[in-house]
């Protein structure tokens, strides 16, 4: 994917936690005899970044990853979500209100380095916006449809409009019989990537944020940002991201990859 370099420096913080309901010790997964979170730190560390930290809620995490020489802050283990995780780690690290951070998950040891890259120069391109994320276009109806699909709508800027479960925009031509439409309207829909950068400052603003009604009925964090005003830039990939690991089939195809390499 060829992707715009950022033209200032930025800092990547991977938040990880210990605990995981579907797949214990998730961070600490072998991939390849490389802990998962370190996996993704080095994939992270290709994207242009100034410096890659992970921020880590248990002792065990900080040293896999001090054993391959990865930075780490330690935080509160009771943090309730992964947005008050990075806030306490921009205070650990001293960063400056107006620093670029991306936000990726200890769970993307696929993650494409140029999309870090891509989202972090979105954002340095864009003073108006306190946040920038990514999206792809949706290339199958099944995915449109899907609830566990997230979707964006922008504006004429690439700022986001809404993101939603629901399929949007809604293509009121194609769906006036009741029954889905076998092809997608033009131009196609976007899928969300849940690939984040912020600035320092409104990071450790957003867990002081009330939170959203729209929030609360999507179950979707970044609706907050939209309700009280604020703008989010999107960058357009061409293409989806690599398999994140929720589950031991996860797991299982990601060691495929790696094993392969």
């Amino acid at each position: 994917m060829n992707a715009p370099s950022a033209r200032a420096g930025f800092t990547v913080l991977i938040p990880a936690r210990l605990a995981s309901t579907r797949l214990p010790d998730k961070p600490l997964a072998d991939i390849a005899g490389i802990p998962m979170v370190v996996r993704v730190a080095q994939r992270a560390m290709q994207s242009g970044a100034d410096r890659c930290v992970v921020a880590a809620d248990h002792r065990r995490i900080v040293q896999a990853c001090q054993a391959h020489g990865i930075p780490t802050v330690l935080t509160r283990a009771d943090h309730s979500c992964g947005s008050d995780r990075l806030a306490e780690a921009c205070e650990l690290l001293g960063l400056a209100d107006d620093e670029v951070v991306v936000n990726v998950q200890g769970d993307e040891p696929l993650i494409e380095p140029a999309l870090i890259g891509a989202v972090a120069a979105e954002l340095q391109a864009r003073p108006d916006c306190v946040m920038s994320t990514a999206a792809h276009p949706i290339d199958a109806m099944n995915d449109f449809l899907n609830p566990n699909v997230v979707k964006v709508a922008l504006d004429r800027h690439r700022s986001a409009l809404y993101f939603s479960r629901a399929p949007i925009a809604w293509w009121r031509d194609g769906m006036a019989s009741g029954t889905p439409a076998t092809t997608l309207p033009s131009p196609a829909p976007l899928r969300h990537i849940g690939l984040y950068a912020y600035r320092a400052g409104f990071l450790r603003r957003f867990p002081t944020l009330e939170t959203s009604p729209l929030e609360l009925t999507e179950s979707l964090e970044q609706l907050r940002v939209l309700w009280h005003g604020e703008r989010v830039a999107v960058h357009i990939s061409a293409q989806a991201p690599g398999t994140g690991v929720d589950t031991p089939d996860d797991l299982a195809r990601v060691r495929a990859v790696f094993g392969a390499v």
